[in-house]
This record gives C-alpha cells, sequence and structure tokens, in this order.
C-alpha cells in the first residue's frame, strides 16, 4: 500500500514509517519540522517539508495514496491553555486541509491521531469510547473539533475514517523541548541529571502511559482493519499510573534516589485517566505488550541522550 503520514518526522510518526517500510509499505511524510527531525525517517520514506494546511501540496503528496495517516497536530496542553488561536489553525484547521485535499484527490480511507485527553474529568474509569466528552484545554478542543469534522465529512464525501484516542504515548526519541516537556523523558532527564522530579498536586493525578511500539502497532491495524468506519478507538496501555508512582518507577529504572519536588496543580490538567481497551481488542485485535518498566527501561537503555547520562558516575 502507498501510505502518507501528516506529521510523519514526529515522535509517533517516524517510528510508525518505520514499522510500515518494514512491512513493505510505499511512505510519503509531509511535516512542518516545527517538532520533527526528518534525519529519523528510513531512507525508502519520500519527505516533503510542509504546512499541512497547503493544499495544492498535498494534493501532489496524495496522488497514488491509498490510505492517510493525519498526526500533524500542536500537542501541548499547556502550550495550549496559552495559545488557543495556533492550536485551533494547525489541529482544527489542518485537518479540514487535509480533507479537502482528499476529496479532491480520490483517497478514501485516513486514520486520525486523536487523544485521550478529549475525555476530560471523569468519575467512571477506566474511560469508554461512549462516555461524553469534557475537554478542559484548547488542546482537547481542537482534537474533538478535528473527530466530529472527520466524521461528519468523511460521511458526507464517502471517506472512510477512524479516530484512535492515543493516551500518553513514550518512548526512545521523545521530545524534550525546553517548555512544557513531556513528563517521563523529563523524569528520566532529571533522575540520570541528579536533579529533583516536579510533582503537582503531590503526584496524585494518573495516567495510561502507552509505549510507541503499542501505538504503531494499533496504528497499522486501523489503516486495514474492517468496520470501523466513523469509529472512535481507544489505544492505551489499560493501566491506570499515579505521577508519583511513576516518578519512584524513574528512580528505581535509573538506579538514581531521586528528590520529589511538589508544586501546586497544572492548568488544564485532570485527575485521573485510564483506557478502556475492549473496542481496540474487538475491532484492531489490539494488545499492549510493553509496559512501564520494560518501557522505562528500553527508553534508558536505546535512547542515547539517556544512556550517556546513565553511564556517568553520580
Amino acid at each position: 500500500m502507498q501510505f502518507l503520514i501528516t506529521g510523519g518526522a514526529g515522535f509517533i510518526g517516524h517510528a510508525l514509517a518505520r514499522r510500515l517500510v518494514e512491512l513493505g509499505h510505499s511512505v510519503r511524510v509531509v511535516d512542518d519540522l516545527s517538532a520533527g527531525d526528518p534525519a529519523r525517517l528510513p531512507e525508502d520514506v519520500i519527505f516533503a517539508r510542509g504546512d499541512v494546511n497547503d493544499v495544492p501540496r498535498l494534493w501532489t503528496l496524495l496522488q497514488g495514496v491509498d490510505c492517510v495517516y493525519h498526526l500533524a497536530a500542536r500537542v501541548s496542553v499547556p502550550e495550549s491553555v496559552r495559545y488557543p488561536r495556533e492550536y485551533n489553525t494547525v489541529n482544527v484547521g489542518g485537518t479540514v486541509s487535509v480533507l479537502e485535499a482528499m476529496r479532491d484527490v480520490g483517497v478514501k480511507r485516513l486514520v486520525f491521531a486523536s487523544s485521550g485527553a478529549i475525555y476530560g474529568e471523569q468519575a467512571q474509569q477506566p474511560l469508554h469510547e461512549a462516555l461524553p466528552p469534557d475537554p478542559r484545554s484548547p488542546y482537547a478542543v481542537s482534537k474533538l473539533a478535528a473527530e466530529h469534522y472527520i466524521h461528519t465529512i468523511g460521511r458526507l464525501w464517502q471517506v472512510e475514517t477512524v479516530s484512535l484516542r492515543i493516551f500518553n504515548a513514550y518512548g526512545p526519541l521523545q521530545q524534550l523541548p525546553t517548555a512544557h516537556p513531556p513528563v517521563i523523558p523529563q523524569f528520566i532527564r532529571q533522575a540520570l541529571g541528579g536533579g529533583s522530579l516536579v510533582l503537582h498536586n503531590n503526584g496524585a493525578q494518573t495516567r495510561d502511559f502507552v509505549y510507541l511500539d503499542d501505538v504503531v502497532s494499533a496504528l497499522v491495524a486501523a489503516a486495514t482493519a474492517p468496520d470501523v468506519d466513523r469509529r472512535i478507538i481507544n489505544v492505551g496501555s489499560g493501566v491506570e499510573t499515579s505521577i508519583r508512582e511513576l516518578a519512584l518507577a524513574v528512580g528505581e529504572v535509573t538506579g538514581r534516589d531521586v528528590h520529589l519536588l511538589n508544586v501546586g496543580a497544572e492548568s488544564g490538567g485532570v485527575s485521573r485517566m485510564c483506557a478502556d481497551l475492549t473496542l481496540a481488542r474487538a475491532l484492531l485485535g489490539y494488545e499492549p505488550k510493553v509496559f512501564l518498566r520494560e518501557g522505562l527501561q528500553r527508553m534508558v537503555e536505546q535512547d542515547v541522550r539517556f544512556s550517556r547520562l546513565a553511564s556517568r558516575e553520580v
């Protein structure tokens, strides 16, 4: 098959591209490089630098494509609280642009990387797909709006669509921006560097941390799975872990005596998140294989940034 991955030079995108190439597929990637690195892509991948709102560029890249993976997005919850207009432009407007280009060229299948953040604050755990959304940040709002556009326009234009609500993905080569870095690589870097691990609200909030390889497996399955048109499907580990438990696990895996520093609550966060995987198992044959401690160990061993720190005397 021929695939186009938007945002394909990013954290999840580059791993998906590599898996698809290993399976014998042809892959094209478009990425604006705001957070991606094309050097991580396999040599066989055709890479184009560009914006997903550039429809004429998308027309060219979509020629002969069987399925689009739409991963391009801004993804920081705290950043979205400060810059909601940018998140709407990229995450919502970019999604509509991709759909319009697909319609024009005649591509008939789209797999969308949505987010578990859409659920917001819920009394019921684990979170199943029939729960009413309660987005608590502009990022979550943008992903929910994109889901609605995808499923509504897909029905109107006869494009098969499926949205995967990915929970807290982590793994080697995850980006570490200066502002608002993801919690797992940040904790590993802080632990190996001898710094304090910062907890909001004493680390009582929980998340569902899902390893990169498992996310990629779900994405690959969604491209060809039957009976998924206009479906929303959770992708997680199915395990609820508190941030305090995560911090202690990082200390165990890195072999460091970590210092925990408690600060106030974080804007836009929710208290609990855990994915119900019933639909993913039934529709995608999905089963998570890498759980937290093994995933953390792989990050320390496989990511050169951390393996170098781990080898130093402390």
